[in-house]
């Protein structure tokens, strides 16, 4: 795990996503002084109890090393913190600490209040980075820019359009992560999933500490169904998946022969090497790619650990807390980058229409076949217009001076009854731009039903 302060931490650790150790201890605590007051309530512990376990449930009280050191005899650290935590309290409080609770329940429950808060600061910042790229989508709808399929230009499309593109996947993740944070859920089953230790009271302390954490209450505890963890993982790496395709489009639209688009952002160093001080280097995009493209190892290293045996899992739910840690503290840097990424973005339209009218009108051969087909036919069409293409990149022409110049496609033109004014208006990008404003609109159009926006 990245450590806060550390050479890496500003890269892979950026925003408000706390998973740190201290994280997790103040998470753990968190979860041991709600039990102790929901035992209180529910007149299994006396009166006082709960509030002296959460007046000592504070990880300046703890020597986070030492627990960690003794974790190694017991394979988790709960054990040597409840020592700890009933050292801390008086003695007719300690009855209160860890009542009914197995080792799982804390560490599970705990990892829920981490999601739920990593999750809150995420979509922060998904909103922002979203309304960046909605600010984007509708100043740029008319911006017209080759559209690019394998790598080479194709059909004419919007920058608008691209960055409508981006903002419904921001927006389809965050309604994942929406539905993964409502099944966040309490875990309390105690030794086998009975809460046997607590007698007819168990199910009522299990439902008592799922309200006093805010937390769902399941219809059963979930020691060894793992969905609940692999859900919210699945949704993480989603909204990872969206973030480093906006990263990678920036990145090539960012190269030096196309410079479509530039990353924002003020500090002379940004973007700087350390051996060539021309270079400014897209590190927004850089480094959100750098968080993003972990995602997936760390998915399937979850998926791999959601088997879990019996009524408690040997080694696989071990294997859960770091990764799921790391895909938490991952994700919410990637979002945290693609905010000024998305708000700061410089778009060169003139560049984009450079660009594409470099190539002669060569992206609107499909438009210029389908004219053409009703007087020759569909594949003899695109055969013309074909030749026609090789010819115009081979000897530097235009596609309409090529298909002129060629005498069947000249003869082709003159039977569809297409002249050289028509001609151009058929290699226009403006012309060849189909569904692309409605698109936009209706992608902004959701966008804003979803934020609440008018």
């Amino acid at each position: 795990m990245t450590e806060p302060g550390g050479l890496f931490s500003g890269l892979f650790g950026r925003g408000a996503v706390g998973v740190t150790d201290v994280d997790w201890l103040q998470a753990m605590l968190d979860t041991e002084a709600a039990l102790a007051r929901t035992v209180e309530r529910a007149g299994l512990a006396a009166a006082g109890a709960g509030a002296a376990v959460t007046a000592a449930a504070s990880t300046g009280t703890f020597d986070r090393a030492e627990i960690g050191r003794e974790a190694m005899l017991t394979g988790n650290p709960v054990p040597a913190l409840v020592r700890a935590l009933s050292a801390a309290v008086p003695d007719a409080a300690r009855n209160a600490v860890h009542r009914g609770a197995t080792s799982q329940d804390i560490i599970d429950t705990a990892l829920m209040l981490l999601a739920r808060r990593a999750l809150e600061v995420i979509d922060g910042d998904l909103a922002a980075a979203a309304a960046g790229a909605a600010a984007l989508a509708g100043a740029h709808a008319g911006t017209v820019m080759a559209g690019r399929t394998l790598l080479q230009q194709a059909v004419p499309v919007t920058f608008g359009l691209v960055a409508a593109g981006w903002l419904t996947a921001i927006d389809a993740g965050r309604q994942d992560l929406d539905r993964a944070r409502s099944r966040l859920a309490v875990q309390f089953g105690g030794a086998a999933g009975t809460l046997a230790s607590l007698g007819p009271a168990g199910s009522t302390v299990a439902g008592l500490l799922a309200h006093e954490l805010g937390l769902a209450e399941p219809v059963l505890p979930w020691h060894t169904d793992r969905l609940r963890v692999l859900q919210l993982a699945a949704a993480l790496t989603g909204v990872c998946a969206a973030l480093g395709k906006i990263a990678r489009d920036i990145t090539l639209l960012a190269e030096t022969e196309i410079a479509e688009v530039a990353e924002g952002g003020d500090h002379p160093r940004r973007g700087g090497s350390s051996a060539m001080p021309q270079k400014r280097n897209p590190v927004g995009s850089v480094v959100v790619l750098g968080c993003t493209r972990r995602a997936p190892g760390l998915l399937a290293t979850l998926a791999a650990a959601a088997e879990h045996e019996l009524q408690r899992a040997a080694g696989a739910w071990h294997a859960e807390w770091e990764p799921l840690t790391d895909l938490l503290r991952l994700t919410g840097s990637a979002a945290s980058w693609s905010v000024p990424l998305l708000t700061e973005l410089h778009v060169d339209a003139d560049r984009m229409r450079a660009n594409l009218a470099a190539t002669g009108g060569l992206p609107l051969a499909e438009h210029v076949a389908a004219a053409l087909a009703p007087a020759v036919g569909v594949l003899a069409a695109q055969d013309l217009v074909a030749a026609a293409a090789a010819r115009a990149a081979g000897e530097g022409l235009s596609l309409a001076e090529a298909l002129l110049a060629d005498p069947a496609g000249a003869a082709a033109l003159r039977d569809a009854g297409i002249g050289r004014a028509d001609l151009d208006a058929a290699v226009d990008p403006a012309g060849y731009l189909g569904a692309s404003a409605e698109f936009i609109s209706r992608a902004l159009a959701a966008h804003a039903s979803r934020d609440g926006i008018t």
